[in-house]
């Protein structure tokens, strides 16, 4: 069955969940809205757009060095109270996610923390590629839009596969824990530290930090 926009915006009103959930739900039911609206609440993530606004004023620092101690992270994980901060779920999800920052090296948190000009410049670098594959002219916007979509993959937290778990985007591993410990959960920023890299920058250090995840 085809997936439209229509059937996707219809789940996405039904459920508050992002247009890729969403698709990704409707995908895996074969265009069924019910069964891709079950898929979301075993996901978590058909409940948790509603805590996203939420604030977050407490949380951990958490640590992950690799094997070896050329590696290390610190990544700053905040959610609404004191004693979610303390239960055993939540202390699990900074760990990975400091373990997963030290294995995909993300550059920013989310897609709006990219700046314009490196998004200008990868657009560019697209649409070069694409008229150097020699791409019809009429559709090399719709194939740029495409690859930032890669892109995006590549270089943001949320966006990235979780290494543990492929099949869910870092973000979505996020609302499986707002989902099941009932508060809003967001990364505010981290570091990620390699020897003999002295370029290291903190991401997100600007940012609020009661940034969450967008849905």
């Amino acid at each position: 069955m085809e997936i439209t926009a229509q059937l996707v915006k219809q789940l996405r009103d039904r459920t508050g969940a992002g247009m890729m959930e969403c698709k990704s739900a409707l995908v895996e039911s074969n265009g069924d809205i019910g069964n891709a609206e079950v898929i979301l609440r075993k996901r978590g993530i058909a409940s948790a757009h509603k805590k996203s606004a939420r604030v977050t004023k407490q949380g951990l620092i958490g640590s992950y060095i690799h094997s070896g101690g050329q590696l290390g992270v610190l990544v700053e994980i905040n959610c609404e109270s004191d004693f979610v901060a303390r239960t055993a779920d939540f202390q699990e999800l900074v760990h990975d996610i400091a373990m997963h920052i030290a294995a995909a090296d993300p550059k920013y948190i989310r897609k709006e923390d990219v700046p314009g000009e490196a998004l200008d410049k990868e657009r560019d670098i697209q649409r070069g590629r694409a008229a150097f594959e020699g791409k019809p002219a009429n559709v090399i916007d719709r194939i740029v839009e495409g690859r930032l979509a890669k892109f995006y993959e590549e270089v943001c937290l949320l966006e990235q596969p979780f290494v543990k778990e492929a099949s869910l985007t870092v973000g979505q591993l996020i609302k499986t824990k707002i989902s099941k410990l009932g508060e809003n959960i967001g990364v505010s920023r981290f570091i990620r530290y390699k020897v003999g890299d002295i370029a290291a920058i903190e991401s997100g250090a600007e940012g609020p930090p009661e940034a969450s995840v967008a849905v």
